[in-house]
């Protein structure tokens, strides 16, 4: 609030209180001359006007009104908010701060999360090593917030730690009370783009099939929630030329066994021919040279029958030839690792995760910070 606005509110506030502190003494004390008989002497339409003391419990009420309203400039920021914060303080994390609405808001978000974490662990998790594993996650996400550039080493430390809690993620997915908490942050958070059945939608993945972009085992699931995900194809109009977007498209289309969708028809050969030769050139290093993905790039298995932005002959020329983008927020800061973990228990519990790989399950102790 500019210094303007703050003496104007603060002038109209105090210029208003003193105003009817004005008048209300000045009732108090005033005297009207009386005559014999009690009255002031005036009288409309045969009622007479006597000069009477206001109620008890009327003034009470008018003077407890005027003194909150001065408590109220003290407790809070109301003369010249810039300058005066006020008496009243709220703790967030750990220190007394002058409140604001937005501080008694934060703070009241920390008590509540500090009750939420208490009631994971104690009644949902119930797992002490887990717990740990959690509290030291949080520590090295701590000190990676404290950079302006991520940390390479810190990066990779956790995810060792994330690894080392997907058999917990797979234990959630498997707890009915888990899994229903799970599924109300997923509706809060998370349907909007993957829809309330987490069926998804054109380009937005379908959670509940067995294809990943990134990988679907509990550890994959934990990093693209926590992390988030940027994914991107190149426009290749320009390298290869409409002929070439048509060929190529063509090739994409015949390794798929239903060739994308029946509306396309039967394919043709030539130009599966020549798309081939293009995909080789320009398309193996991300798809693989059997076109089947890669997850650590995002690249999707395109030998499949699940298409992102539809598998039509002119939306994958579109594809090919305009690129696409994809981004997935990241959710470490927003939603904290408890509720990380719910909400990784059940995307992987609606039956498409994949199983936990060997070298995921030994990996168990946790990561030491430096």
């Amino acid at each position: 609030m500019s210094l303007f606005w703050s003496l104007w509110i603060t002038i109209l506030s105090l210029g208003c209180w003193l105003w009817i502190l004005y008048w209300l003494v000045g009732t108090l004390t005033y005297k009207p001359h009386m005559e014999e008989d009690g009255t002031t002497g005036h009288e409309y339409d045969g009622v007479r006007e006597y000069d009477r003391p206001l109620p008890k419990w009327w003034l009470i009420v008018f003077f407890g009104t005027m003194a909150w309203a001065l408590l109220y400039l003290v407790l809070y920021p109301s003369i010249v908010p810039h300058a005066w914060k006020g008496i009243t303080t709220v703790e967030i994390n750990g220190k007394q701060e002058p409140w604001t609405s937005e501080n008694e808001l934060l703070s009241d978000l920390e008590k509540n999360n500090k009750v939420f974490i208490s009631t994971f662990n104690d009644k949902i998790l119930q797992d002490p090593t887990v717990t740990k594993q959690l509290a030291n996650l949080e520590k090295l996400q701590a000190e990676q917030r404290k950079n302006a550039e991520p940390d390479a080493d810190l990066k990779a430390q956790i995810d060792q730690q994330l690894v080392a809690l997907a058999p917990a993620v797979q234990k959630l997915s498997q707890d009915p009370q888990a899994v229903k908490i799970g599924q109300r942050l997923f509706l809060q958070n998370c349907a909007l783009c993957h829809g309330s059945q987490a069926r998804g939608a054109t380009g937005y993945p379908n959670l509940t099939d067995n294809d990943w972009l990134y990988g679907g085992t509990p550890d994959k699931i934990l990093q693209t929630i926590q992390h988030g995900r940027v994914g991107a194809m190149a426009s290749w109009k320009s390298q290869i030329g409409e002929e070439g977007v048509r060929a190529a498209a063509e090739y994409v289309l015949s390794l798929s066994s239903e060739h994308g969708s029946k509306a396309n028809g039967e394919l043709n050969q030539t130009m599966i021919t020549q798309g081939k030769a293009i995909f080789d050139s320009n398309c193996t290093v991300c798809h693989g040279k059997e076109g089947k993905g890669n997850s650590d790039i995002g690249a999707p298995n395109l030998t499949d029958n699940i298409w992102l932005f539809g598998g039509d002959r002119e939306t994958v020329r579109t594809t090919i030839r305009d690129g696409r983008a994809g981004v997935m927020p990241h959710w470490d800061t927003k939603l904290g690792n408890e509720r990380i973990m719910l909400l990784a228990g059940y995307v992987y519990s609606l039956g498409g995760g994949q199983a936990i790989s060997e070298a995921t399950t030994p990996a168990t102790t946790p990561a030491t910070t430096k």
